[in-house]
């Protein structure tokens, strides 16, 4: 089946803007070893010119997610904030480091050790403030800290020094500024995990205070998890922060969106569409991506994450829920279900190319990326980089 897009189903994806992470540009790989590409980003210049490439061919890309110590150029916050926008980029979320430095090895603001403790506060603090200088209303909160042995270290105690850590920071934040707290169920902790899952970063955020919300990583959750339940449950208590858009096949797997189960993320924007209809209004979601490839080239994988996004949004806002919601009132579980599954099946590309092209964009961004010479481009002026790095390459 083929839809053209209604006046409002288009309308909306117009509004859907898709936050990039700058660590998704540069080269990674496994615990085991890092891959490296030809074109892969080396420097924050790298990363935002990739980053301007994405949102030259979707139009949906306006910010830059960054990770505090990672991206910091010589500047400081200001030259940041400059090198976006020169790019017609902005700042966007604002993610401090708290699993790297040797001093985090059992924990950041969790850990024994008051000293350390501070020191974790002090660097969210400074994230804070490189915030505020950029003119970001975002900080996003991820922590690696856990156990991995019983007995290792009082779950309650920790509990506190965490709502304790995160009411400081609350206080600190201007008025603009959200805190989304984002929850893992293992790893790199083993045996518990501080903040596990949603109950305990809902919890935690009602502690920090009234700007702080649960973010969603659709990669950090245990096998058979209804995410789409917890969705639905985090925007009825107006809990429901933002997103990390990944995808999984065992765990955490960095995969891109909808590649293992795309009528999953056509469920989630289902729940966001219900959500939205009761509102009479766009919630207030940070929409972001999360990926570190180690195989797909950089930029394509980005494009491809934005544009399943739109193609899934688009499909669950075809679902008609006056019938939905009729079919549920009269217990009509195959009617209720043949909802989802006619809007799923429908193919909605061709609507939205013509969409994109209505918009100055191209009618497939994948194949204008692919065809624009960008990566040889990039290939050619970073290679020579790496080889002289001392990399692999060399």
């Amino acid at each position: 089946m083929h839809a053209p897009l209604s006046a409002a189903i288009a309308a909306r994806l117009s509004r859907l803007t898709i936050e990039l992470p700058s660590w998704g540009f540069a080269d990674t790989g496994t615990r085991f070893g890092k891959f490296l590409q030809d074109a892969a980003a080396l420097t924050l210049d790298d990363k935002l010119d990739d980053a301007a490439e994405v949102h030259r061919l979707t139009g949906a890309c306006p910010s830059v997610a960054i990770h505090v110590l990672w991206d910091m150029p010589p500047g400081g916050a200001l030259e940041l904030a400059a090198l976006a926008h020169a790019r017609g980029l902005r700042i966007g979320s604002i993610n401090p480091t708290l699993f790297q430095d040797q001093c985090y090895k059992h924990g950041s603001v969790a850990n024994e050790d008051q000293s350390v403790r501070r020191r974790a506060i002090e660097h969210i603090l400074a994230s804070v403030e490189i915030g505020r200088a950029v003119g970001s209303d975002v900080l996003v909160l991820w922590f690696a800290d856990g156990t991995n042995y019983p007995g290792q270290g009082s779950v309650v105690r920790r509990k506190r020094w965490f709502a304790d850590a995160l009411r400081e920071v609350h206080t600190a934040m201007p008025p603009s500024m959200r805190m989304l707290i984002e929850y893992k169920p293992f790893e790199p902790a083993f045996y518990h995990t501080d903040i596990a899952d949603w109950g305990m970063a809902y919890v935690l955020a009602k502690a920090a205070g009234d700007r702080a919300r649960v973010l969603v990583d659709t990669g950090h959750h245990l096998p058979g998890q209804n995410i789409e339940q917890i969705v639905s449950f985090l925007a009825d208590e107006q809990m429901l922060g933002g997103f990390h858009f990944n995808d999984r096949h065992y765990a955490d797997d960095d995969l891109t969106m909808g590649s293992v189960d795309p009528y999953r993320v056509f469920r989630i924007f289902l729940a966001i569409c219900e959500a939205e209809r009761e509102l009479g209004r766009d919630m207030p979601i940070e929409f972001m991506i999360d990926q570190s490839h180690n195989l797909k080239p950089k930029v394509e994988a980005m494009v491809q994450t934005v544009m399943t996004a739109q193609e899934y949004f688009a499909k669950a806002m075809l679902v008609d829920l006056t019938e939905l919601n009729a079919a549920r009132a009269a217990n009509d579980i195959v009617a209720a279900e043949e909802c989802l599954k006619r809007a799923f099946a429908t193919d909605v590309r061709t609507a939205l190319a013509t969409w994109r092209v209505s918009r100055g964009l191209p009618a497939d961004p994948l194949a204008a990326h692919r065809t624009s010479g960008y990566v040889a481009s990039a290939a050619a002026a970073r290679l020579p980089r790496k080889k002289s790095s001392g990399g692999s390459y060399a």
